[in-house]
């Protein structure tokens, strides 16, 4: 008898509906079919093994197993509930007509106990496309499944209970989650706030302006200025999540493994700080079966590299690409795949090896031209790519003793969003854009227009920084932004004497 099951298979952040056909004919021998791994090829252990500890019987006969399209690669263990369930139907001990309904995912324990999967949600967003009344998983996977509308989400903690339901013996609710109240709740419910900073008014502004726009920032300092602690808070001041940007966001999640247990929709910005010793290949994704890396696990949020002369050069320079693109391609014989990389990057760093290079205070003791190596180890192209350069001095006593709170995160919040919602307006017919930082080169021609005198303040800086063409559309894009904050419809002399500052790196003296 022939059963036809359906599960899926995650490729990238995008889900593909796979037909499991097992047929039960007379010879010898369990085959599985459709270019399985390792993984499902050692399912009929734990299949056989769930079968007869829960009282049924595997089949002594000829079984094949074939998942189509066959040239798809499966991988994991997660077909296994899906085989169990269309063996017990072609060998005609589980007679049910609700089989086609469902896409069932989940691997299966020796006892039966269904274990959680990865790449949930991408594979219920397309069971639904694909008109299915619902799928049938892990109970630990059904809230992040229940964030997709119009789909039952079955949850079964074992592989019995999955036979119950499709035979009607046992009644199953359908999880169902209030996504948007849960969303608006969580949304801006973060343990930091910028009210606990005393002091670093200028970098505050300086992270205000990026929050704002969108773009990406360095701050170079001595240990103990307060770098880290101002970069964990920059999530806090930026606009809340969109639904439609947390569902991107939490694709990833899902499909890296990184939601836990009963997770939902994530309504945070994510903050990634991956440290110094990371590999480029966990930076931007890939391995045998491409796995999203940390700036896909930024999207829509914040990276954060600290001490970014630390990181290894091939990993800081495999970034410059997707920097540009906001999305990195991973490519290999049989498949290329997409993850999107729409980012803000932060980055941190000291001046010099021994940290205290133009201190106040203390001297430095770094050696003749131990100080530009150091600062050489950041290459000019990606600096080039970081719009603004922040300066970080150490707070004084007085500051650190004052006790007025600082301006909190909420009222820099607004100040942001009111920004932010002058460039949804002037970016409306172009979806891709919804920050200043985002703005191709020809657009910031005609959307940063400025006077005869900016243009002389600028065509100065230039010649007397040494700055680059990136360089100049991105002081054009920082000057635009502070505009916006300034509720100024055009760019103003003071607005790009400001963003021209923030360009501390490529002045005589930096590494550039």
């Amino acid at each position: 008898m022939l059963t036809k099951v359906y599960g899926s298979a995650v490729q990238g952040v995008n889900a593909y509906t796979i037909t499991i056909e097992v047929v039960v004919t007379a010879g010898t021998n369990f085959y599985v079919v459709g270019l399985p791994d390792s993984a499902i090829k050692e399912s009929q252990q734990r299949v056989e093994s769930a079968l007869k500890l829960r009282g049924y019987r595997m089949p002594r006969t000829k079984v094949v197993v074939n998942m189509a399209p066959a040239d798809i690669r499966k991988e994991g263990a997660a077909y296994d509930l899906p085989i169990a369930l269309g063996i017990l139907h072609a060998s005609k001990q589980l007679t049910t007509e609700q089989l086609s309904d469902y896409v069932v995912m989940g691997e299966l324990a020796l006892d039966g106990a269904v274990r959680p999967i990865k790449g949930v949600l991408p594979i219920a967003i397309q069971a639904r496309k694909e008109k299915f009344k619902g799928i049938i998983l892990p109970v630990e996977n059904a809230q992040e499944a229940a964030i997709v509308n119009n789909l039952d989400v079955i949850p079964v903690a074992t592989m019995q209970q999955a036979i119950d339901f499709l035979e009607g013996r046992e009644v199953i609710e359908p999880v169902r989650i209030d996504t948007r109240d849960i969303f608006q709740y969580e949304a801006n419910q973060y343990a930091a706030d910028f009210a606990d900073v005393q002091g670093q008014e200028n970098i505050k502004r300086a992270l205000e302006i990026a929050a704002a726009g969108g773009h990406n920032v360095i701050m170079i300092g001595p240990p103990g200025a307060g770098k880290t602690m101002l970069a964990k808070r920059l999530p806090t001041i930026l606009p809340p999540l969109t639904m439609q940007e947390a569902l991107e966001t939490t694709k990833i999640y899902s499909v890296a493994g990184k939601l836990g247990a009963n997770a939902g929709l994530l309504s945070q910005r994510p903050f990634r700080a991956p440290h110094h010793t990371i590999s480029d290949v966990a930076l931007v994704g890939g391995g045998s079966n491409p796995q999203p890396g940390e700036i896909s696990l930024a999207h829509h949020g914040v990276l954060f590299l600290d001490e970014l002369p630390e990181f290894k050069r091939t990993v800081l320079e495999v970034m410059r690409q997707p920097l540009e693109e906001r999305r990195v391609t991973i490519s290999r014989a049989k498949l290329s795949i997409d993850f999107p990389a729409s980012f803000m990057l932060i980055a941190s760093m000291n001046p010099c090896p021994c940290g205290y290079y133009n201190h106040p205070d203390k001297d430095c003791v770094c050696g003749p031209g131990v100080v530009q190596k150091y600062l050489n180890k950041v290459s000019g192209p990606l600096l080039d790519r970081i719009d603004l350069h922040v300066e970080v001095t150490p707070v004084t006593f007085d500051q650190m003793a004052e006790t007025r709170k600082a301006e909190s995160s909420q009222a820099i919040q607004q100040r942001v969003e009111t920004a932010r919602q002058r460039q949804a307006a002037r970016f409306t017919d172009f979806p891709e854009i919804h920050s200043n930082a985002l703005m191709p080169s020809q657009m910031v021609k005609d959307i940063c227009q400025i006077s005869q005198a900016g243009r002389t303040l600028l065509k100065t800086a230039m010649e007397r920084l040494g700055l680059s063409a990136r360089a100049y559309d991105r002081i054009l894009k920082v000057a635009r932004t502070i505009a916006d904050l300034a509720g100024k419809d055009e760019i103003e002399i003071q607005h790009l004497a400001e963003a021209i500052q923030y360009r501390s790196l490529d002045r005589e003296g930096w590494a550039g």
